[in-house]
């Protein structure tokens, strides 16, 4: 087979871009040209060598497919260009049988022949059929110039075809490179399988090591859950029992109490038989001594009442100004020191919250009331602020303050700051705080020594049902 060489000196591009070899197919012989010449060409334009490799095979598919498989073998003629103007720029090979073939004979190996390459296509062309496929030259090899494809065209059409043996020859020693490269490849397959299988048995080894551990440890978890559920009932009931016993005794206490204060104010009347001024002062003792204790009753009930959840909020919208405004009222009463000044800041207006009035309203008199207890000259202030979605109350003081080991304990029932007593319970700030946690908000402070405190008391707009 032999090829021909263009008409004009100079390279014109055609349709399918600039042509660079074009051979006959005519016998069975011209399949070895072809795929030797399409490997030449392939290479010629800078494809890597799978890719030549593939394109090559195509197109002996192609070739033997037209003249061995069809009952009449058609000739055809195969055509190499290369398109300019495109990018990447592509490598297009084009058969065409000087016959039309069939639609039910039109290559039955075409979707694997299609594999092979980036495009493929067959259609008629008149009496004709065209073969087209296509391979994108890698942008590594650089754009192809007219001049250089000129060159690649010269050198291709100069060159001599091999002869099938040749052809056949080197098929060969590829296919024996191919077959020990899969050979080395199959030896590298089975060595990572072994390697897989000895890491697949350590880690069933450890998994298996891992559930009895886990196991050991869900029995130990179980246990300890069982421990803590009965600690907790027992818990409960002593809670239960405590809230119980602290109710009955204040109950029981509150009668007595508050009659003895009764006949403290039926001595102390004037219109009573007269007193001496020592019976004076121990009658005012007995009434001062009988008011703490009853204080410290009403205590113990609220706190009995907070800890077993008897206490049910009655939700309304509360107008805080009016709250702030009663506050301001009572609480001068209990600012009794001179040197103490008591400034209650109403809120903005719109100021309203949904609450229930009387535990706001405690909560709020409990803070200014511990504010007054310990603070012996400067202010004590009460605002509120709106942030978004909550209410900030603020009440704060210039007194002693708390140290920074003692500012969470002061919410534990009785306990009071060493060395800072001013003779009350210790229950006003734990009620207060349950409160706010009925509520629906928090309750917590921040204090300098020597300097004084704060109290922050956040709630909810509108809490959430």
């Amino acid at each position: 087979m032999r090829t021909g060489r263009p008409d004009h000196a100079m390279i014109e591009p055609g349709e399918n871009g600039i042509p660079l070899l074009r051979m006959a197919l005519r016998a069975e012989p011209d399949v070895f040209v072809v795929r030797q010449r399409g490997r030449e060409v392939a290479a010629a334009v800078g494809l890597e060598h799978q890719d030549q490799i593939r394109l090559a095979t195509a197109l002996s598919e192609i070739g033997r497919y037209l003249l061995v498989t069809l009952a009449v073998p058609v000739p055809a003629e195969v055509v190499f260009s290369v398109t300019i103007g495109t990018d990447p720029q592509t490598l297009v090979t084009e058969v065409v049988a000087s016959h039309s073939i069939d639609t039910d004979q039109r290559l039955p190996g075409a979707l694997a022949v299609g594999r092979l390459v980036d495009s493929f296509s067959v259609q008629p062309n008149g009496g004709s059929t065209v073969i087209r496929m296509s391979r994108r030259i890698p942008r590594s090899a650089g754009p192809l110039t007219p001049a250089h494809l000129e060159a690649v065209r010269g050198d291709l059409t100069s060159s001599a075809a091999r002869t099938p043996l040749e052809e056949m020859a080197e098929q060969n020693e590829q296919l024996l490179a191919a077959l020990e490269q899969a050979r080395a490849q199959r030896d590298e397959l089975a060595r990572l399988n072994e390697e897989l299988a000895e890491t697949n048995r350590g880690v069933l080894a450890l998994y298996t090591q891992l559930s009895e551990e886990l196991d050991e440890t869900n029995r130990g978890v179980v246990a300890l859950h069982a421990e803590l559920e009965e600690r907790s009932a027992r818990l409960r009931v002593v809670s239960e029992t405590k809230s119980r016993f602290l109710a009955n005794v204040s109950h029981e206490l509150r009668a007595p109490v508050t009659a003895v204060i009764g006949l403290t104010r039926l001595l102390a009347d004037p219109f009573s038989d007269p007193l001496t001024d020592e019976q004076k002062e121990q009658v005012e003792l007995i009434r001062s001594s009988a008011a703490d204790l009853l204080a410290l009753v009403n205590d113990l009930l609220d706190l009995g009442k907070a800890e077993s959840g008897t206490i049910e909020p009655t939700w309304s919208d509360v107008e805080l100004r009016a709250v702030f405004g009663q506050l301001r009222g009572t609480a001068r009463a209990m600012a009794t020191r001179p040197g103490i000044e008591l400034v209650v800041v109403d809120p903005k207006s719109p100021a309203v919250i949904r609450s229930d009035e009387v535990l706001l309203t405690q909560i709020l008199r409990n803070l200014l009331h511990n504010g007054l207890k310990f603070t012996e000259r400067g202010e004590v202030q009460m605002t509120a602020d709106r942030d978004g979605e909550w209410w900030t109350f603020q009440v704060s003081d210039t007194g002693i303050g708390i140290p920074p080991e003692h500012q969470e304990r002061i919410f534990e029932e009785f306990y009071q700051v060493p060395g800072k007593s001013s003779g009350g319970t210790g229950l006003g700030l734990p009620y207060a705080r349950r409160l706010a946690t009925i509520l629906g908000g928090s309750l917590g402070v921040t204090s300098v020594p020597g300097t004084g405190s704060t109290f922050t008391l956040q709630l909810p707009v509108r809490p959430e049902p």
